[in-house]
């Protein structure tokens, strides 16, 4: 199967989407495991996110893959697949945890009546009912989600940094090169 867009790797363009939606999907899922009023706003989106962002992880390695195939082998590259292949359980644990906090977002609005979330009335409602699980479970669901946003984030800079070397290490001179593309007379 050829992997390119538009005459260029996919993978080179699909890593970008990636870069974007592991960090924003983490960050959602923090939201809504630790924040009531973000959960009534933003579970939804959060689930749709991470599920969109685990169905572009796969596709994105099978593109590099395709692109490690078409490229010298050096230890850069090795050491960017290697670490590549360890982002799906990362972001598997994150739409695993968005699903929980979603399930348990309903259960709680079904079981209970609900209660505006800013003083004052205004803005959305939160369930005033706990939780499957109550407040123990809470806290662990919350703490799973900052775990599981955190090693997804980590690991995703990991590999951009190793792809980014593997791509550029040797290939951008210490100095301007001559000529008149880039160089500047200092004004």
């Amino acid at each position: 199967m050829e992997s390119t867009i538009a005459g260029l790797p996919a993978h080179i363009l699909l890593v970008h989407a990636v870069v974007v939606l592991v960090p924003l999907t983490a960050l959602g899922l923090v939201l809504v495991a630790v924040w009531p009023a973000a959960r009534v706003r933003l579970v939804w989106p959060t689930v749709v996110l991470a599920a969109v962002t685990l169905a572009l992880v796969p596709v994105t390695t099978e593109a590099g893959e395709w692109l490690e195939h078409r490229l010298p082998r050096t230890p850069l590259i090795r050491a960017h697949t290697e670490l590549g292949d360890g982002l799906l359980p990362w972001v598997a644990g994150l739409a695993v945890v968005a699903v929980v906090v979603a399930v348990r977002h309903v259960v709680a609005v079904r079981a209970g009546r609900r209660v505006p979330a800013a003083v004052g009335g205004g803005g959305p409602e939160v369930p005033s009912a706990p939780a499957p699980g109550g407040t123990v479970a809470t806290v662990v669901v919350a703490v799973l989600a900052v775990m599981v946003a955190l090693g997804a984030v980590v690991t995703t800079v990991r590999i951009g940094d190793s792809g980014a070397r593997a791509a550029w290490t040797g290939q951008v001179a210490e100095q301007p090169l001559g000529g008149s593309q880039g160089e500047t007379d200092g004004g």
